[in-house]
């Protein structure tokens, strides 16, 4: 599916639904890959990558590096009205958080799935800097 389709098609909520699950895959094989699973700290790596406030932060990471349809993406997914939140994220991480998402679900629908691992490899190298 083209990408322009992907925007007209799917609201940001549905992307970010799929983008949610697009991320949680790839922090998982991510962790996989790294021997997170021989040592049982599987499911507390991946929390740390999954919450409202790591997508925030990642979003702050890329930022600089998209391309202007995937801002356009991040500021339509910003600005979606969902009808929860979780307790323990504030209003504003967690617009940011559901923005990261739609960019993950949006990149997904459009096959271009080397752009994720792009992405992913800017995340996974800003941490290892800290």
């Amino acid at each position: 599916m083209r990408k322009q389709e992907i925007i007209s098609r799917y609201g940001s909520l549905a992307l970010a639904y799929m983008g949610d699950a697009v991320f949680e895959l790839e922090v998982r094989l991510h962790l996989l890959e790294n021997g997170a699973l021989k040592n049982g700290a599987a499911h507390i790596g991946a929390k740390g990558f999954v919450s409202a406030h790591a997508q925030s932060g990642f979003l702050e990471i890329l930022e600089p590096h998209l391309e202007s349809d995937e801002l356009a993406v991040v500021r339509r997914g910003r600005n979606a009205k969902p009808h929860s939140r979780p307790r323990g994220a504030d209003a504003c991480e967690y617009s940011r958080a559901t923005a990261f998402e739609a960019l993950w679900g949006y990149l997904f629908l459009a096959g271009d799935y080397d752009r994720l691992s792009g992405l992913f490899e800017i995340i996974i190298s800003k941490l290892m800097q800290r």
